[in-house]
């Protein structure tokens, strides 16, 4: 019973720090003592039914990490210790907040960008509020190459599809040397798929669209699957031609792996060693692993195989694979 009469429910086991937690969580966190039928206890001190508790709280106040500790037998409510759990994360992710944002100002002003907006630059770097882009600076997870690439002022938009990289079997030897195009018709607009993101030396389908022209997929992807059943009769055979060494190809990798310290850092230092260029990163928790998907430029050839390779061979990665 509380001091007025009233009833509280506990599980059997319960000491005074269940108590004042049943009562209000923020009574639990200043709970410094308590006296049970009058007479001051210890707080894990078991209660039993039909006694008056009384909580002593103080006005500002914290729980104690030894109320987590079974052996002590401070919290027997299940109720109590997620409550006790759930502070000291909020504490360590206000700490992580504050140290990452500290390093981030520090690190913005070595590069001389301290007027770079930061809601605009946890965008760019794939997080979605500035706490987030603070907590992944603090564990180390953001390199300062990714850091300053993402200051830059953003490059011109580039060219459309990749029109010269690609040759539809069949077209004369003049005119593939030139744009895309079909047997009998000259600079049909081409495109690479958005949804399968083809890269030399994938197996690749075209898809004559309605008004956009012909679109390059992957021979794989879910998608023309679909086409394929709806309209078979829009399918073209094609083929990669010849491209500059600097030509660049977007792909979506995604990588999951253990959420241990530094497993960020060691992924992308992965592809700063295969030149990739990252464009795009998105990561979070699930199921205690961390997903990380990757917007990434790549060259052709076997770049994509060797960037997969590496990053199945980091410590804690449990997969990498195209999207």
């Amino acid at each position: 019973l509380t001091p007025q009469g009233r009833i509280v429910e506990l599980p059997a086991g319960a000491t005074p720090v269940d108590f004042a937690y049943q009562i209000h969580t923020q009574l639990g966190h200043r709970c410094r003592g308590a006296k049970v039928d009058g007479m001051m206890v210890p707080l894990n001190t078991k209660l039993k039914t039909g006694q008056t508790v009384e909580i002593i709280a103080a006005k500002v106040g914290q729980p104690s990490r030894d109320w987590l500790n079974p052996e002590l037998g401070y919290a027997a409510s299940p109720r109590t210790r997620n409550k006790v759990r759930q502070w000291f994360n909020a504490e360590q992710l206000a700490q992580q907040i504050a140290e990452g944002r500290d390093r981030l100002d520090k690190e913005l002003a070595r590069l001389g960008k301290t007027a770079v907006k930061l809601d605009d630059l946890a965008k760019r770097l794939g997080f979605g509020t500035v706490d987030e882009l603070c907590v992944a600076f603090a564990k180390e997870e953001i390199t300062l190459t990714a850091l300053a690439q993402a200051v830059q002022p953003p490059k011109p938009a580039p060219a459309p599809a990749p029109e010269h990289d690609l040759v539809l079997r069949g077209a004369s030897s003049a005119a593939s040397k030139g744009k895309v195009l079909v047997v009998g018709m000259d600079s049909l607009l081409t495109q690479l798929a958005r949804c399968c993101h083809p890269v030399p030396p994938d197996e690749i389908v075209g898809y004559v669209t309605r008004g956009r022209g012909v679109m390059i997929h992957r021979a794989d992807c879910p998608n023309l699957k679909n086409m394929v059943d709806q309209d078979h009769d829009r399918l073209i055979e094609v083929s990669w031609g010849r491209a500059g060494d600097d030509a660049l190809y977007p792909a979506d990798v995604l990588v999951i792996a253990s959420d241990r310290s530094g497993i960020m850092k060691d992924v992308t230092e992965v592809m700063q060693r295969e030149k990739v260029h990252v464009t795009a990163l998105n990561t979070q928790i699930l199921k205690g692993d961390q997903h990380m998907r990757f917007s990434l430029e790549v060259k052709g050839g076997n770049a994509m195989q060797g960037l997969l390779k590496g990053l199945r061979a980091v410590h804690g990665v449990l997969s990498a694979r195209r999207l």
